[in-house]
């Protein structure tokens, strides 16, 4: 197998993954608190998280300042996105979830303008458009109705989110800031926040049966620790583009296995409204894609400013915006 496939099949099985994740979370929120399984998540995470970080045999194992002062607001970001989300899965079926939280991919270079210097062109509009219809025609279901608060929360956590990636990038953008670092940072944060919140239901995760631990380690070893770090280490050896073109199915995946495995059943207004946030984040993402390349080949053949032109030098602030998933 060549180093091409082998980076798109672990990108593939990364969305996969996230995917699977809202199915895996409503399972494990029937059985227990949600705020119990966020703990459980976090704690888990952190600890898998250290332990790499304790056992890797090379490079500087103590955290930066800059590492500290970004993964700490990241960190509340973060456990406010997971909040939301979790409690949406809870009250919605796995497969809207995932097709909703999709939304992020057209919400974030709307909240982070860097590298957008005169505004989007007007078709990425027309693409969120699509985005926003399609939530409409997921919320009806099986007929127009008054929303369901699980797909009202998993659209705030898709703009809660898309806030949280789009700070990401302003706090580590032209830093030097090890990912794995960062993320033990924020899932140690996660821990402390959720455990006084959990307190008085950790009993209950004593006695959680097999299949409950079953999910909970998914989620936190497999969901978060094994997809980020993965994701990572395949971005690094592909294209931003082909990286984003494979994560983008993971709302296929998530619908699939509720249909698969949650028994979830799709009826056409359903699928109609699938059909249409798959397209409009696609078409979104390959827009704001193209734009900030454009934005980019211009600034790099301005030519170089002189003595007599030093007025306003041009700058080019970088950032990602491509959503991860902790």
């Amino acid at each position: 197998m060549s180093d091409a496939r082998r980076t798109d099949l672990v990108l593939l099985l990364v969305a996969i993954v996230w995917g699977s994740s809202y199915l895996s979370a409503q399972t494990a929120t029937s059985a227990l608190p949600v705020l119990l399984v966020l703990f459980a998540r976090y704690a888990l995470s952190a600890l898998a998280c250290l332990g790499v970080v304790v056992s890797r045999g090379r490079g500087p194992r103590r955290w930066t300042r800059a590492e500290l002062r970004a993964g700490l607001p990241l960190g509340l970001t973060q456990a406010a996105v997971l909040v939301v989300e979790t409690y949406g899965v809870a009250h919605t079926s796995a497969a809207n979830a995932g097709l909703i939280i999709s939304l992020t991919i057209v919400l974030t270079p709307l909240l982070d303008r860097t590298g957008h210097r005169g505004g989007l062109p007007p078709v990425f509009y027309a693409a969120a458009g699509v985005c926003v219809l399609a939530v409409g025609i997921l919320m009806a279901g099986n007929g127009f109705h008054a929303p369901r608060l699980g797909d009202l929360l998993m659209l705030g956590a898709a703009v809660v989110r898309a806030g949280h990636v789009a700070l990401v990038g302003r706090l580590t953008a032209g830093r030097a800031i090890r990912p794995l670092h960062l993320t033990t940072v924020q899932t140690v944060v996660g821990t402390v926040l959720f455990l006084p919140l959990a307190a008085r239901d950790l009993p209950t995760l004593v006695h959680a049966d097999s299949a409950t631990w079953t999910q909970l380690l998914y989620l936190a070893l497999f969901c978060s620790v094994f997809a980020f770090l993965a994701q990572t280490w395949a971005v690094q050896r592909t294209s931003a583009s082909r990286a984003s073109l494979l994560l983008g199915t993971e709302p296929i995946w998530a619908a699939a296995a509720g249909v698969a495995l949650g028994g979830e059943h799709f009826t056409a207004l359903t699928g109609l409204g699938a059909v249409m946030m798959i397209t409009g984040t696609y078409w979104g993402q390959s827009v704001e894609r193209a734009h900030r390349a454009t934005a980019l080949h211009r600034t790099a053949v301005q030519p170089t400013p002189t003595e007599e032109d030093t007025r306003c030098p041009p700058t080019t602030p970088t950032s990602r915006t491509t959503p991860t998933t902790v």
